[in-house]
C-alpha cells in the first residue's frame, strides 16, 4: 500500500520532463497511468470474503509516528472512488485542457492531490492522517488557483485554504487530546478504547475540534462558502473535488470516528443537525444560482449535508444508506460537472440565462445530463441509482430511535419534515439545471461559440459515469455484499445485511418521495414567480460578506498592531527581542528552580581569565564610544581574539582555531568594506534611552551568567557527553569526538547548514547577475 499511496507523487517528479513532449503526446496520458494502476490494484480486494489489511512502516518511532496504513471496507470504497474517478478525470482533462496550458504545473498539483487523498483514507496514524489532510488543502489551493491570472481564482483558492486549514488545526488539537487520553496514535486502537474517550472530561472538546475539521473540509454550514468559489478551478478539478475527493474527506473523517463518537447523543445533535441544515440551505441556494458550476457547487453542499445527517443518525439503515449514497453521488455528480465543462467548452459560457435548447445541438451531452440530474433529484425510476439511496434516507429519518436528550428528541421529530423540505429544493435545482440548459428557446446570439457536440474523447468519461448510474440502478445489489456492506460494517462496527430493492410497497418513504416530486415539479415550473423570496432570505445577509469583513478586519488590525512597533528602528526591535528573552527566561528559571543555583562544582577563576575578561569588557564598552571606524574594527577584534584565548585556556583547541579563523575573516571583511561603512556619528540618546540601554545590557549579561551556571549545575537527566565518548570511535570511526559529532552524530544538521549556505550563495549570485544584466540593458 505504501507504493500505491506515493505512486502519484513519484510520477509527479517526472511530469516536468514528460511535459516537454506535450506537442507529440498530451501529458495527461502519462498521468492517467498512476490512478488507473492503483484502481486495478485495489479492485483485486473487492469481494465477499474481504478481510482488512494493515501495513506498518517505521517513520518516527520516538514519537510513536509511523506510516501505518489500514485497508478496511470504508477505506477501500474511498480508494476506489479516488483512483477510479481520478482516472476518468485525468482522461477527460486530456481533451479539456489545451496543450498550450501549463500542463506540467497542473498535473503535478493533481498528482500531489491524489497522493494526499490516498494518504487520508488509508492512514491509521492520526498524525500521518493530519499531514496528508493538510496536503489536500495545499494542493487544492494550487489547483483552484491554477489560472492565477484571474482574480476570482486567487480569491477562491485563498478562501478554501484559510477555512480548511483553520479546521485542520482544530482537528489536530482533537488528535493531540485523543493521543494523550488513549496513549496511542493508532485510530484502530483509539476505537478499541472508545469507553475511555467517552468517559473523559475532555470528550466534548475533542468532539467539537474533530467535527470542526470535518465540517470545514466537507463544506458544512456555515463553512460551505469556500466550495462555490472553488468552481474557479478548471472543470476536471471541480469534478474531482466535488465527486470523490476534497469534500468527501470530511465525510470520511466523521465516518472513521463514528464508532467512537456515535455513542454520545451530542454527536447526533451536531452531525445530524448541521447535516440537515446544510442540506436545506445548499438546495435552497442552488436554485438562486445562474452559473452551471455554481448550481452544481451548491448541490454538492446539499448532498454532503444529506450524507452527514445520515452518519449522525447512527442506525444500521442510515449508515448503509450513507455509504450507498457516497457511491451514487460520485457517479452522477462527476458526470454532471463534466457535462457542465462540455457546455462551457462548446458554447463559451456557463451562464444558464444565455443557454437553452441545446438538446438538439448536443444530444449526447443532453442525454447524459438527464440521467445525472434525475438521479440526483431522486426521481423514483428503477434505472436511477440516486432514488435508492434517497428513499433509504427518508426511511432512516423515520426509523430514528427515541432520545433522552431534550434537544435530540426535538431534532428527531423534526428531521423527516426537514428532509422532505430540503429534498424538494433538490428536485427544483435538478430540473432547473437540465431543462434550463437543454430545453426551451435557443439563444445562439448570446453564445460566444456556435454550439456543437463535444468530441468523443471528452464524452467517454461522463458516459462511463452515467453507465454506472444506470447499472447500479438496474442491479442495485451488484456491489452490495462485495463493497458497500464492508464499508458500512467498518463504520457501524457490526455486520450490516441490507437487500436493496426498488419496490417496498406503499410505505411512508414512497409517499415522501412522491411529495418531493409533485411539489418540486410545481416549484420548478413556477420558479420565476416565487424567486423574489431570495430578496427576503437571505436578502442582504451573506456569509461571504461576513467572511470578507472578518478577513479585512483581521488584516487591518494586524497592520495596525504591526505598525506600532515596526517603525524601522533597529534599537526598538532589539529592545523588544531582548526584553522578551530576559523576562521569559528569568520567569521560567524562577518558577522551576527558584534561582537555586549550585556553584559548588564551578572551577576556580584564575588571574589569566580575569585579565582576558576585563580586556574583552573594556574593548566591548570602547566600541560604543569610539568615533573612528578603523579603531572600532580593531577594538571589536580584541573581543573575538580574547574569546579565542579563553578557549585555549579551557583546552578547546578546535573551538579556539575556529574562533581565530572566523574573527580574522570578519576583521578582514570589515577592512575590505571600509570605504562603504557608514560614518560613526555622535550619539544623541536621551538619558532615558541611555538608562534603558544600560539596564537591558546588564540584565542580559546577568541572564547569560545565570543560564550558564544553571545549565552546568542542574542535572535533570544524564549528560549525553558520556554517550559520545563511548560511541564516537565505534560508530564514527574517528578519534576526534567533536569531528564525529559534527559529521556523523549531527550529520543532518551539518548537511542542512551547508544547504542553507548554498541557497544563500545562489541567491547572492542571482542578484549579482540580475544587477549586471540591468546595468548592461542601460
Amino acid at each position: 500500500m505504501l507504493f500505491a499511496v506515493f505512486l502519484p507523487a513519484l510520477l509527479a517528479i517526472f511530469i516536468p520532463y514528460l511535459s516537454k513532449w506535450k506537442d507529440k503526446i498530451h501529458t495527461g496520458f502519462f498521468v492517467l497511468l498512476a490512478p488507473l494502476a492503483i484502481f486495478i490494484y485495489f479492485v483485486s480486494f473487492v469481494g465477499k470474503g474481504f478481510e482488512p489489511v494493515k501495513q506498518n512502516y517505521s517513520w518516527i518511532p520516538s514519537l510513536n509516528i509511523g506510516l501505518d496504513f489500514h485497508l478496511d471496507g470504508l477505506s477501500l470504497l474511498f480508494v476506489l472512488l479516488i483512483s477510479g474517478i481520478g482516472s476518468l478525470v485525468a482522461f477527460y482533462s486530456i481533451f479539456y485542457l489545451h496543450k498550450s496550458e501549463r500542463l506540467d504545473q497542473f498535473y503535478v498539483y493533481l498528482l500531489l492531490f491524489m497522493t494526499a487523498m490516498f494518504g487520508v483514507v488509508l492512514s491509521d496514524n492520526v498524525y500521518v492522517l493530519y499531514s496528508f489532510w493538510e496536503l489536500t488543502s495545499i494542493s487544492s489551493f494550487l489547483l483552484i488557483g491554477y489560472w492565477n491570472y484571474k482574480e476570482r481564482s486567487r480569491y477562491g483558492a485563498l478562501k478554501s485554504m484559510l477555512i480548511t486549514v483553520f479546521g485542520g488545526l482544530s482537528m489536530l488539537g482533537g488528535f493531540i487530546l485523543l493521543t494523550i487520553i488513549t496513549g496511542t496514535t493508532s485510530i484502530t486502537e483509539m476505537i478499541a478504547n472508545a469507553d475511555v474517550i467517552l468517559s473523559n472530561d475532555y470528550f466534548g472538546l475533542i468532539l467539537g475540534l474533530v467535527l470542526l475539521g470535518a465540517f470545514t473540509k466537507s463544506a458544512q454550514f456555515p463553512f460551505h462558502i469556500w466550495l462555490p468559489d472553488a468552481m474557479e478551478a478548471p472543470t476536471p478539478v471541480s469534478a474531482y473535488l466535488h465527486s470523490a475527493t476534497m469534500v468527501k474527506a470530511g465525510i470520511f473523517l466523521v465516518a472513521r470516528f463514528t464508532p467512537i463518537f456515535s455513542q454520545s447523543e451530542w454527536f447526533f445533535v451536531f452531525v445530524s443537525g448541521i447535516g440537515i441544515l446544510t442540506l436545506i440551505w445548499g438546495s435552497y441556494m442552488a436554485v438562486r444560482q445562474t452559473d452551471l458550476k455554481g448550481i452544481l457547487a451548491f448541490s454538492t453542499i446539499s448532498q454532503l449535508g444529506m450524507i452527514m445527517a445520515m452518519l449522525g443518525f447512527g442506525t444500521k439503515l442510515a449508515i448503509f444508506a450513507a455509504v450507498f449514497h457516497i457511491l451514487n453521488h460520485a457517479t452522477f455528480k462527476g458526470s454532471l460537472f463534466m457535462i457542465a465543462g462540455i457546455v462551457d467548452h462548446e458554447t463559451g459560457t456557463r451562464d444558464i440565462r444565455k443557454l437553452g435548447g441545446l438538446a438538439t445541438l448536443m444530444p449526447i451531452s443532453a442525454t447524459l445530463a438527464f440521467f445525472g440530474t434525475f438521479s440526483m433529484a431522486g426521481v423514483p425510476l428503477p434505472f436511477l441509482n440516486g432514488f435508492y439511496s434517497k428513499e433509504m434516507f427518508f426511511d432512516a429519518t423515520i426509523e430514528l430511535q427515541e432520545s433522552s436528550l431534550f434537544i435530540a428528541e426535538i431534532l428527531r421529530q423534526a428531521i423527516p419534515y426537514l428532509a422532505v423540505f430540503g429534498s424538494i429544493f433538490t428536485f427544483v435545482y435538478s430540473m432547473y439545471l437540465v431543462f434550463g440548459t437543454f430545453t426551451g428557446k435557443k439563444q445562439l446570439d448570446k453564445l460566444e461559440k456556435a454550439p456543437h457536440e463535444a468530441p468523443i474523447g471528452m464524452l467517454i468519461s461522463p458516459i462511463i459515469l452515467v453507465v454506472g448510474v444506470i447499472v447500479i440502478g438496474i442491479f442495485p445489489n451488484l456491489f452490495n455484499e462485495s463493497l458497500i456492506a464492508h464499508a458500512a460494517e467498518s463504520i457501524y462496527g457490526e455486520p450490516i445485511e441490507k437487500h436493496i430493492k426498488y419496490w417496498h410497497g406503499f410505505i411512508t418513504p414512497l409517499y415522501m418521495s412522491l411529495i418531493v416530486v409533485i411539489l418540486g415539479a410545481i416549484l420548478a415550473y413556477t420558479r420565476k414567480s416565487w424567486s423574489a423570496v431570495y430578496r427576503l432570505v437571505p436578502g442582504k445577509l451573506s456569509f461571504n460578506k461576513a467572511y470578507d469583513y472578518l478577513l479585512d478586519q483581521i488584516e487591518k488590525t494586524s497592520a495596525k498592531i504591526t505598525n506600532t512597533y515596526m517603525n524601522g528602528s533597529l534599537r526598538r526591535y532589539m529592545i523588544f527581542i531582548l526584553v522578551t528573552i530576559i523576562v521569559v527566561t528569568f520567569s521560567f528559571i524562577g518558577l522551576t528552580s527558584g534561582f537555586a543555583l549550585d556553584t559548588s562544582d564551578i572551577a576556580e577563576i584564575t588571574i589569566h581569565e580575569v585579565l582576558i575578561a576585563v580586556a574583552m569588557a573594556i574593548a566591548a564598552v570602547a566600541t560604543i564610544f569610539t568615533r573612528n571606524k578603523i579603531a572600532a574594527i580593531l577594538i571589536l577584534g580584541v573581543v573575538g581574539y580574547g574569546l579565542a584565548l579563553l578557549f585555549v585556556i579551557y583546552r578547546a583547541p578546535d573551538l579556539a582555531l575556529t574562533q581565530l579563523v572566523v574573527e580574522t575573516i570578519t576583521v578582514a571583511l570589515f577592512l575590505l568594506c571600509f570605504y562603504h561603512l557608514p560614518n560613526l556619528r555622535e550619539r544623541t540618546d536621551s538619558k532615558l534611552e541611555k538608562s534603558t540601554n544600560i539596564i537591558i545590557s546588564v540584565a542580559f549579561g546577568a541572564l547569560m551568567t545565570i543560564v550558564a551556571i544553571s545549565a552546568h549545575s542542574t542535572k535533570l537527566f544524564d549528560s549525553i557527553s558520556e554517550y559520545f565518548i563511548e560511541t564516537s570511535y565505534k560508530l564514527g570511526g574517528g578519534k576526534n569526538i567533536v569531528n564525529v559529532i559534527l559529521v556523523d552524530m549531527r550529520g543532518l544538521d551539518t548537511l542542512f547548514e551547508i544547504v542553507v549556505l548554498g541557497i544563500a550563495a545562489l541567491a547572492i549570485y542571482t542578484m549579482i547577475k540580475l544587477r549586471v544584466k540591468k546595468k548592461g540593458a542601460k
